[in-house]
């Protein structure tokens, strides 16, 4: 028994580590406002009616995970607003290992604060990794739909991931997958096949009144295979990267944090009236 829970313990950083690679290194203080988001003063203009807000990835956090997107975002004249969701008792800076389920309530608060503090009725979401996962969870089951117009996620895991096999390794081990949920259950709510992932998708992917884009890359190495995370609907728009640029070779970290590419084509879909062709001179 002692030698089953050691291979246990010794799989778990290397899950962890698989999943955490989402985000930046941490800050000193992630409630920090940076750059002009998250400026609660903030109107929207006639030309961008919604607030946007942002939610991070798996590790990730409210400032690490938006450093390049957030400022791109408010220089064009949005209101951006970003949340720390899924925190753990006594872990700083690295959120999202809660239960997708409980996030997606927090999720929900946090979006009724931004539309109150707007003025606005609906709102916009860009998420990367789980951030764009977990968000459909409160749009089928806690009344999003009815505030968010448009869910723009960012290599998001729709469908599970495997990690390049990673995950079945976890049947090798006995008790491995039990323990794991009860210590970080954001991470084994994400494998491919989990319960909360059956339920979201089961009945269809989308839910009426919604418009989503899904920007992936085929050098993803955590959602994987890549094309998990794309979604069937009728008010869909599944968007590859390298299709844009085919020298493009962003991963699933430089997607989120870094990607220009990826950004032009997350304001195209934040503004579809106005959008313009994404190529590579948009990087």
């Amino acid at each position: 028994m002692k030698l089953r829970w050691s291979r246990t313990l010794t799989l778990l950083p290397a899950l962890a580590l698989a999943f955490g690679v989402t985000t930046a290194p941490a800050s000193a203080d992630a409630s920090t406002v940076s750059s002009g988001w998250n400026n609660y003063s903030c109107k929207p203009s006639a030309a961008h009616p919604r607030p946007v807000v942002l939610v991070h990835g798996t590790l990730g956090n409210s400032v690490d995970n938006w450093l390049g997107l957030a400022p791109y975002l408010v220089a064009r004249g949005y209101c951006v607003f970003s949340l720390d969701y899924g925190q753990l008792p006594g872990v700083p800076f690295f959120h999202g290992l809660g239960a997708v389920d409980a996030s997606a309530r927090q999720l929900a608060t946090y979006v009724d604060r931004v539309l109150a503090a707007t003025g606005t009725h609906k709102a916009d979401l860009v998420g990367h990794s789980q951030g764009g996962m977990m968000p459909r969870v409160y749009l089928k089951y806690y009344g999003g739909a009815d505030k968010v117009n448009a869910l723009i996620g960012l290599a998001p895991d729709n469908h599970g991931t495997d990690l390049d096999g990673l995950t079945r390794l976890l049947d090798h081990f006995p008790g491995a997958k039990e323990y794991l949920g009860k210590l970080t259950p954001g991470l084994t709510d994400q494998i491919a096949g989990s319960d909360v992932l059956n339920r979201l998708n089961q009945g269809g992917d989308t839910v009426p009144g919604v418009h989503y884009t899904v920007i992936a890359t085929k050098y993803d190495e955590v959602v994987t295979p890549y094309r998990s995370g794309f979604l069937d609907g009728p008010d869909v728009r599944n968007v590859l990267l390298q299709d844009l640029c085919p020298a493009d070779l962003a991963e699933h970290l430089a997607i989120g944090l870094a990607d220009r590419v990826a950004f032009h084509e997350t304001a195209n879909a934040l503004d579809p009236a106005h959008a313009t062709p994404t190529t590579c001179a948009a990087g």
